[in-house]
């Protein structure tokens, strides 16, 4: 039975991705319910049924007080099949409609409509740009991804379980006091109108005050997870303590946040217990009058006695049902901030998968200054030909890592264009074009994952014997071997741990290097791809990579000018431009930039920040 209710709505359901999610919160959360309308329309009707219910059972109660005013044997004669009648409603038919209710709303709405959120949420961020992730902390951004779906669910749990149950509950109760006499109406209408006003007080402040405290939340996370994700920097630098305080100071705010929010429930509550006392002292009391004028009846004064008392014990439960609602809302609200923001890199409407052909790389005009009008890349022109290798220097800023950037179309490029094999890249799928591309870091970050799974990122179908074939050649097979982690998975099982914290970086960097030999991209970009390698190691290493080269168009970064001297062509940045391009030999001999860098080194090693 659980089963049925939990599979009415499937979270991973196709959808049109939205390139330009609502901004508003009532489109974006109505974009979400699409899949559930049919269900929350029957938790709509089951919770107008079940108020209906409720109220129904006190005025049932008045007219049993009203008939066992007479003689008992009369009133079993008279009305024994009535009570019989009822006893059954509410020993099966009111269980079942209330469980029906609850299976709605626990089984097949709250499991479902946050997993959906969540899940396309994910799906909406992952599909940002590197850049977009960059100007954000990934703390925050996980944050928000985690806490708006079960914000969203228990607003609409909400919704259904209290707002629509209070309503009905409410109009049944105007109709059954209006039935015993219009003017018991009187005293309920004017309580409402009070606590009406109470909740839009409390509703206007709630909702601000909730996603003040939600941002703050977030601030704190953001920070914390800043502080863990760089624990080594922390230690090295001895800043334990100021780490503390960067964290106090978001921990500090968002407790203030929290207890301005807390101030609101507290005025709510004592203003409630206030109005209650209004409302019981105004409805009994008017009711025991109508009685003493013989105008009502006893069982009327114990039906308006028993729903007085029933909306005293709700209309905190309401409050709270409320003003959760809202707090919710601003939740999700903050939520949105990151899961509705635009995509703005994204495919061409046509975009067709990336045909390599000759495979001819070429930058035409190339200008990016990543929207500041300064720095990035200036009137770049560069062919790269077919299986050419083609070095790549500079000092710090010229521009070397924005070129590859834009060429794996991390960025749209601001000016010119890039074609690859005669295809301009913002006209190609992006999948396609990094499927093209294999590229070896400075710094390779490993996921968070076994030995196996990292290494067969590259490619996934590839065989067992293909990826230990991979990492004999980046010279990782036999350390692999030796790893175990701390739930004593051994060598290819072994987890990495966060970012492959738990290797050293010469170990990260081979795994990273086989990875992209696994993956046999044609064209290849080495930055820096042996700096965190011992001497020893990166000698070995080297003819690996001379063989990765083997038949691929490569471009390597490096400030080791040893390391790319043999390359078939060395193009020297500055200032954004392309201002030396030849080979190593013709380059020495025009005694310009890069001969100058060539004297400077140390080891073989360029200074980046070397003067000219």
């Amino acid at each position: 039975m659980f089963r049925f209710f939990e599979n009415l709505v499937d979270p991973y359901c196709a959808y049109p991705q939205d390139d330009r999610p609502p901004q508003r919160l009532l489109p974006f959360m109505l974009g979400y319910a699409r899949p559930f309308r049919r269900v929350l329309i029957l938790a709509a009707l089951l919770s107008v049924a079940v108020a209906a219910i409720e109220v129904g059972l006190i005025w049932v109660m008045g007219w049993v007080v009203d008939v066992l005013a007479g003689d008992p044997a009369q009133v079993w004669a008279d009305h024994g099949w009535q009570l019989i009648g009822l006893a059954v409603f509410i020993l099966v038919l009111r269980p079942a409609i209330q469980g029906l209710d609850v299976l709605i709303l626990n089984n097949a709405i709250m499991p479902n409509f946050g997993t959906l959120i969540r899940w396309r949420a994910h799906s909406q961020v992952m599909r940002q740009s590197v850049g977009w992730f960059e100007n954000d902390f990934a703390g925050r951004i996980a944050n928000r991804i985690m806490q708006t779906p079960p914000a969203a669910g228990e607003a609409v749990f909400q919704v259904f379980d209290a707002i629509t149950f209070a309503l009905a509950y409410l109009v049944g109760a105007a109709i059954l006091l209006g039935g015993a006499d219009p003017r018991l109406m009187l005293p309920l209408v004017l309580w409402f109108a009070l606590y009406a006003a109470l909740m839009v007080w409390t509703v206007r402040r709630v909702g601000p005050a909730s996603k003040a405290a939600s941002d703050a939340r977030s601030q704190v996370t953001g920070r914390v997870v800043d502080s863990y994700t760089n624990i080594h920097s922390v230690k090295m630098f001895a800043h334990h303590d100021r780490e503390l305080d960067y964290a106090r100071e978001a921990i500090e705010n968002a407790r203030r946040t929290f207890a301005a929010e807390m101030r609101l429930y507290t005025i709510m509550d004592v203003a409630l217990v206030v109005l209650n006392g209004l409302l019981i002292v105004g409805v009994v009391g008017w009711a025991i009058t109508l009685w003493m004028q013989g105008t009502a009846s006893v069982g009327a004064v114990a039906a308006a006695t028993a729903l007085t008392l029933r909306l005293n014990a709700m209309t905190g439960w309401i409050m709270w049902a409320l003003t959760t609602f809202f707090r919710q809302l601003g939740v999700v609200a903050e939520g949105m901030e990151t899961i509705a923001q635009p995509i703005t890199l994204t495919d061409a409407p046509d975009a067709q998968p990336l045909e390599l052909g000759d495979g001819t790389i070429r930058i035409e005009g190339l200008t990016h200054h990543y929207g500041r009008g300064q720095g990035g890349l200036d009137g770049i022109d560069l062919t790269i030909h077919p299986g050419e290798k083609v070095g790549l220097i500079g000092r710090s800023g010229a521009g070397k890592s924005t070129l590859v950037k834009l060429l794996l179309r991390f960025y749209d490029i601001e000016g010119g264009r890039i074609t690859i094999g005669h295809q301009d890249i913002s006209k190609v799928t992006q999948e396609s074009l990094r499927r093209h591309i294999g590229m070896v870091q400075q710094d390779s970050a490993l996921l968070h994952r076994s030995v196996r799974e990292n290494i067969l990122y590259g490619r996934p179908e590839a065989s067992e014997a293909e990826m230990i074939e991979a990492a004999k050649r980046a010279e990782a097979h036999d350390f692999i071997l030796d790893l175990e982690d701390s739930e004593g998975r051994r060598g290819y099982d072994a987890q990495v741990g966060e970012r492959g914290v738990k290797l050293s970086g010469g170990q990260r960097q081979r795994i990273a290097l086989a990875r992209v030999i696994l993956k046999d991209a044609p064209i290849l970009v080495l930055d820096e791809a042996t700096s965190a390698l011992d001497s020893e190691v990166e000698a070995a290493i080297q003819s690996t990579l001379y063989g990765m080269m083997e038949g691929k168009t490569v471009i390597a970064i490096a400030h080791r000018l040893s390391t790319i001297a043999h390359l078939d062509r060395i193009l020297v940045m500055d200032k954004g431009r392309i201002v030396e391009d030849g080979p190593h030999d013709v380059l020495l001999a025009k005694g310009g930039l890069y001969a100058g860098f060539w004297e400077r080194q140390s080891g073989g090693f360029l200074n980046p920040e070397a003067a000219e």
